[in-house]
């Protein structure tokens, strides 16, 4: 059985169920598995195979302590209709790209990918392991996780959903979402600051000791629906392999050829779950990491350095306003052969002044990894370009993407076919869109209407007369609030 351990090892290994449950570490530490599967399946048998069939081969590897009746039924319970896409996660020939588009679900973000299962993950692990405590989610989100967490955790028994974002860091679409979200169990907070100070401000009420001793109290637990939680990145894994068998299927590459797989991010758990994908077996050249201009990671993988003493900018890709990658942590684990003793110090390092280098070995493994970072207007321009000559919408991130794309085909001359993860609907940022491609409007909800109207690509279900939706949660708080309010939330 696969079992789960700390980075920072704190002595603590849990059972798959057990890590999903509690979420993150004792010590501040991640949950990694302490080995990595490979795929249970020949790739090439896989052909023609359902979203579906090989979700449940993939995550029963990696969650072996579930039965394979318990994995059939958190899967089939999570991709339903509420996907608007019959493949789930349909794969399209954009110029030289295979763009992954992982926006069908109910909020039209990839966090949909996971968030649909991880409720039934969570609440099969709360009867597996015997749990008797209400479990309290507590989620930090730059725009997508917290709609995505709200969506899959509404009115679950047994749960209560508290979502913190910054107040003026998220698209009105995405506000709007978060805000008119309906649940008996579900609690929504603006904060006045940014993801960072989110993140932050959530990682240390997991760690306050007394917090903890008062919703033990109450009969609560806390988790997360974050990427830290394990329960939300091996999902994740699973659109890159069936990615690649897609990519085979389409005629892109023959079974057993390399691909490159580029993903943006902020939070570096998507691109994670796409180097887990690798370990697994999917043959990768290179995985592409895209930033914006809150290149952090693009600085990381280029020197060596993680430095978080920068300027913070609000970019017209907003799910990646983010300086403090919480999942690299996992990365560096892995790539120091599970020296946990080194992670503990750079994460120390980190937490005292900002920055932490790595070693060699660590340096030696980024040599897989390319980072790139695109501004906004060459987001624009990106956005414009592949809709006038391709007729295809693309939101802001993949638009970061593709841009990073280029340069790396001008740097390096590297033709091997690309897997470009998509990760939202244009429309979750209509009007950075409308913009881009020449167009005016009102409001960001008229730029939704407008979009549509305009490219005639079908506005999400999800979204259509989210303009007319009522605001059912309007608190906006200071950062120093964050624990107040979550005991308020889980003792009421």
């Amino acid at each position: 059985m696969i079992k789960y351990q700390s980075t920072r090892d704190s002595g603590e290994v849990k059972s798959a169920a057990g890590a999903i449950i509690q979420g993150i570490a004792e010590g501040k530490g991640l949950f990694v598995p302490c080995e990595i599967p490979k795929l249970p399946f020949d790739v090439e048998d896989m052909k023609g195979k359902s979203y579906k069939e090989i979700a449940k081969a993939v995550i029963g590897a990696f969650f072996d302590d579930y039965s394979g009746e318990e994995i059939k039924s958190c899967v089939d319970g999570a991709y339903t209709d509420k996907f608007e896409s019959e493949d789930v996660v349909p794969v399209v020939k954009v110029g030289k790209a295979n763009i992954l588009e992982l926006y069908h679900g109910r909020t039209a973000a990839f966090k949909d990918m996971a968030l649909s299962i991880l409720p039934y993950l969570l609440t099969t692990a709360i009867k597996k392991e015997n749990e008797d405590k209400k479990i309290c989610i507590l989620t930090a989100t730059s725009g997508d996780t917290g709609k995505a967490a709200l969506e899959g955790f509404s009115d679950v028994p047994g749960t209560e959903i508290i979502v913190f974002f910054p107040n003026d860091g998220v698209s009105a679409v995405q506000k709007r979402q978060m805000i008119s979200q309906k649940g008996d169990n579900v609690h929504v907070f603006a904060i006045k600051g940014n993801f960072d100070d989110a993140q932050t401000g959530v990682k240390k009420i997991f760690e306050d000791v007394e917090i903890a001793r008062k919703m033990a109290e109450a009969g609560c637990k806390l988790s997360s629906a974050n990427s830290i939680n394990i329960g939300r990145l091996v999902p994740q894994i699973v659109y890159y392999v069936y990615g690649y068998i897609k990519m085979i299927e389409n005629g892109a590459i023959k079974n057993g050829d390399a691909i490159n797989i580029e993903v943006p991010t902020g939070n570096f758990g998507n691109i994670l779950a796409a180097y887990y994908a690798c370990q697994m077996g999917i043959p990768v050249n290179k995985f592409i990491c895209a930033s914006n201009k809150n290149k952090v990671l693009t600085d990381f993988i280029r020197t060596g350095t993680y430095d978080r003493n920068r300027e913070f900018h609000m970019t017209n890709s907003p799910s990646m306003d983010i300086l403090i990658s919480s999942n690299l942590e996992r990365l560096l684990y892995h790539l120091s052969g599970g020296d946990t003793r080194k992670i503990s110090e750079y994460m120390k390092e980190l937490d005292a002044k900002g920055k932490y280098t790595v070693g060699d070995e660590i340096a030696k493994g980024l040599e897989k990894f390319y980072g790139g970072y695109c501004d906004e207007e060459e987001t624009k321009r990106v956005i414009r370009d592949v809709w006038n000559k391709n007729g295809y919408l693309i939101d802001t991130h993949t638009a970061v993407a593709c841009k990073v794309y280029e340069d790396y085909l001008k740097e390096t001359g590297d033709e091997t076919p690309v897997l470009i993860a998509s990760t939202a609907s244009a429309y979750k940022f209509a009007g950075s869109v409308l913009a881009a491609i020449g167009e005016s409007y009102a409001d960001e909800f008229d730029a939704v209407e407008t979009l549509e109207k305009i490219t005639k690509v079908k506005t999400p279900g999800c979204l259509a007369g989210l303009k007319e939706a009522k605001t059912l949660h309007d608190k906006v708080i200071n950062i120093d609030e964050m624990p107040e309010v979550v005991l308020k939330a889980v003792t009421k």
